[in-house]
């Protein structure tokens, strides 16, 4: 098969394409025909992309760990899927993704996709939809009345988050950038502040929760804005300063069959959209994985 692939520890400009071997599926995995995979950028500096759970190398490796394809393969012990299946999921940060024509993912790692829902918007879904929903609810505690603060709301986790905390029955407001507040305000946002001309410390509401995707002067500025007793979440570092009787949580998104399911039943349905930035083919993996340096939003994606 024809893979996008790394052999040692280094940057996009090291990426190669490469015809590889099929991939192995182990008890209880399913190979998929990809459709699309995700790239999330920082992935080449992450440990678990060059390692193996036991800390041995395991280069040269396949990146993207974000997949949706049709079920090409099913492994004894294996079930729930047939061949053919439409799916979309996560592979284990320690293995091969999804950067090629065929992946081997666990099972328990995949859901089915529903039909109405196409490949593109699916595969855009697992890592920034569940991380907008581990951000708003499993860390954050959001919950209906509540007001939520979401940092970089256009993003490809923050457009998703503004949306599901707009479902929950939230008030939302947003941060942004000038040419980001039509989008953010279609996506739900209730006011929307634009980081250009709007300090945070001028906003007339204080948050019961701040959602962090962006990092920076943002984050350092939000213990100031938080309610009393609320949390400021962030995927990008811990804040500076703690919210004042409150709590401050960093976390890195976990695999979850039932969230990820309750996603994509959301993204089917119509209640929620994923914003896809770009899609590249397998032989541009490099100008993929420096889409974002470049001013390009939203979910990039590789399609073999």
């Amino acid at each position: 098969m024809k893979a996008v692939r790394i052999h040692e520890p280094g940057g996009p400009e090291t990426l190669v394409v490469e015809e590889v071997p099929d991939p192995f599926a182990a008890t209880g995995d399913v190979v998929v025909r990809v459709r699309a995979a995700g790239i999330v950028p920082d992935e080449l500096s992450w440990p678990a992309t060059w390692t193996t759970r036991a800390g041995a190398d395991r280069t040269p490796v396949i990146p993207t760990h974000e997949v949706a394809g049709t079920v090409a393969e099913i492994r004894y012990g294996t079930t729930g899927f047939a061949v053919g299946d439409r799916v979309v999921g996560l592979t284990d940060w320690h293995r091969d993704g999804a950067a090629a024509e065929l992946v081997a993912v666990e099972a328990r790692n995949l859901v089915p996709i529903p039909a109405g829902l196409d490949d593109l918007t699916a595969a855009a879904l697992p890592v920034s939809g569940l991380t907008a929903w581990q951000g708003l609810f499993t860390h954050g505690g959001l919950r209906a009345g509540q007001t939520v603060l979401v940092h970089g709301a256009v993003g490809a986790t923050g457009s998703i988050a503004v949306q599901l905390a707009r479902s929950a029955g939230a008030r939302v407001l947003g941060t942004g950038l000038p040419a980001d507040e039509e989008p953010a305000r279609k996506a739900g946002v209730d006011v929307f502040v634009d980081v250009t001309t709007t300090a945070l410390s001028d906003l007339d509401e204080r948050p019961d929760l701040v959602f962090d995707t962006v990092g920076g002067d943002a984050l350092a500025a939000s213990a100031a804005v938080v309610a009393d007793g609320g949390a400021i979440v962030s995927i990008i570092a811990p804040p500076p300063d703690p919210p004042a009787g409150g709590r401050a949580v960093v976390f890195i998104v976990e695999p979850d069959r039932a969230q990820l399911a309750e996603l994509v039943r959301l993204a089917a349905a119509g209640e929620i959209g994923t914003r896809v930035g770009a899609v590249f083919p397998l032989d541009e993996a490099r100008d993929a994985f420096t889409a974002k340096k470049r001013g390009i939003g939203g979910k990039i994606l590789l399609v073999p």
